[in-house]
């Protein structure tokens, strides 16, 4: 799926941030990097002028057309854009948003190496979408990170009448695997903000954790969160 989107600013699909070179010409100190993680005094990609202390990278991944592309554009400008769509591989925010057509693959895979988290979807009113996680999941454990959080979507919850996938059957798919799982609506923006807070939530305290703290329970925090906005969190 994905639609055809500007990126302002925020790199390429070939250039996801400035080059060392590029900082080194214009007498800018180079943060260091660790395992992918982007370190203090590097600047926002959204051009605001803002700094951050850490930067992780978060992947959509998924059948075309489950809607990654409306996910994204919701989490990131609050709207929800309908319309014709066509495959994208594209960078946004430092979230990537891939194509799920099967021509595209193989560049998929090459990004899935320094993902730290990838969100997994699947529409609820398309069994097919449903029926291939297994293979996405499959992929994932073959290319990705050993340690990278995975988060399974059911998409297009907003569809009641058209749903064919049940929420228990998500939810039952991801305890097979031993992924948290959430339904999401790009269109009515169900759960959106949570499953990207939720996941960074989980990053950020991989990274920053004392020794001896405890382990954050991502599907516990979620549970919690949906419970205390009565599963329509927007």
């Amino acid at each position: 799926m994905s639609r055809k989107k500007a990126v302002k600013g925020k790199g390429s699909s070939n250039t996801p941030s400035s080059s060392p070179s590029s900082d080194k010409e214009k007498g800018k100190k180079v943060p260091t990097q660790s395992n992918g993680v982007v370190h203090p005094s590097r600047p926002s990609l959204s051009n605001s002028g803002e700094f951050y202390d850490i930067a992780f990278k978060v992947m959509l991944v998924g059948d075309s057309g489950v809607g990654k592309s409306c996910l994204l554009v919701r989490f990131k400008d609050g709207a929800f854009l309908a319309g014709s769509f066509i495959s994208t591989v594209g960078i946004d925010f430092r979230i990537w948003d891939t194509a799920g057509q099967e021509r595209f693959r193989s560049v998929t895979h090459a990004y899935y190496r320094d993902a730290h988290a990838l969100l997994l979807l699947y529409d609820v009113t398309n069994k097919a979408s449903f029926d291939n996680i297994q293979a996405w999941l499959t992929e994932i454990h073959e290319f990705s990170q050993q340690n990278v959080v995975i988060m399974l979507l059911g998409n297009k919850a907003d569809s009641t009448h058209e749903r064919i996938v049940k929420r228990e059957e998500g939810e039952k798919l991801a305890k097979e695997f031993g992924v948290p799982f959430m339904e999401t609506s790009a269109k009515s923006g169900l759960n959106v903000e949570l499953a990207f807070t939720a996941v960074a939530k989980e990053l950020k305290h991989r990274e920053m954790k004392e020794p001896n703290e405890p382990k954050f329970q991502l599907q516990e925090y979620v549970n919690k969160e949906m419970k205390g906005v009565g599963c329509c969190r927007s």
